[in-house]
């Protein structure tokens, strides 16, 4: 195996499937059955997700609510994704625990940085909601954090692109995808990968990130397993 221990990252839109809104129980499925194949070896997952299939902290100033308020309801809703990615991944027989920034023992433990690494060296898939816990952070700069904090070999960004492009592939069917790529020429491309915040993070801390299509079956299986898929960015 190429990575022991990963920090998996999905958006709260990767939820939506063939839904408009909400979660579609078909994408749960798939994310918990893949998840499964590579806890199977031996590998130390955890997870962070977003919200924005349900609510999107950025988008609140539209409402007349205030940036910092939003960004709270959207910790809320991660959590709400959390839970249904913990439920999906204990029907396929896995064991999880939910561990949230902010404090709601009813549902979930808070972060403990020492008891997560614990929890996952024990075979258990963690699952990191409500971001930072603090407003003006994205979920991304929450995987960032959490991967550093947990010693992670690679935080893998699970999106419905196979990759890293020269130019956004859904409008422009002459883009070429990076194999790899570094990250400084990441910033002089201008590419969008995660956000300054979350990227500079990862740079500084020498984490690779990896790229790719976590909708297509097997992939983060092959990935682990060290086959390219995807972009790879490092240092």
């Amino acid at each position: 195996m190429k990575y022991k221990r990963i920090l998996l990252k999905l958006s709260g839109e990767s939820l939506l499937g063939k839904k408009g809104f909400g979660i579609d129980p078909n994408m749960l499925k798939l994310y918990a059955s893949e998840i499964k194949k590579v806890v199977n070896l031996g590998v130390q997952v955890s997870v962070v997700i977003g919200g924005g299939n349900i609510f999107r902290g950025e988008d609140a100033a539209g409402a007349g609510i205030e940036r910092a308020t939003g960004d709270h309801m959207g910790m809320l809703a991660t959590l709400i994704n959390a839970m249904a990615i913990q439920g999906a991944c204990e029907n396929e027989g896995l064991y999880t625990r939910l561990m949230s920034a902010l404090k709601i023992d009813e549902v979930c433990e808070p972060f403990i940085r020492r008891r997560a690494i614990r929890h996952m060296e024990k075979g258990r898939v963690v699952i990191f909601g409500a971001g930072i816990g603090r407003p003006f952070f994205t979920t991304d700069s929450a995987a960032s954090l959490r991967a550093i904090e947990i010693d992670a070999d690679v935080v893998l960004k699970g999106t419905r692109v196979d990759g890293i492009y020269t130019s956004d592939p859904e409008k422009n069917p002459d883009a070429t995808r990076f194999k790899s790529i570094s990250f400084d020429e990441v910033y002089k491309m201008g590419l969008n990968v995660m956000d300054m915040t979350a990227f500079t993070l990862c740079k500084e801390n020498d984490l690779p990130i990896i790229v790719f299509d976590m909708n297509k079956p097997d992939n983060l299986l092959k990935l682990i397993q060290g086959e390219e898929i995807g972009t790879l960015v490092t240092v």
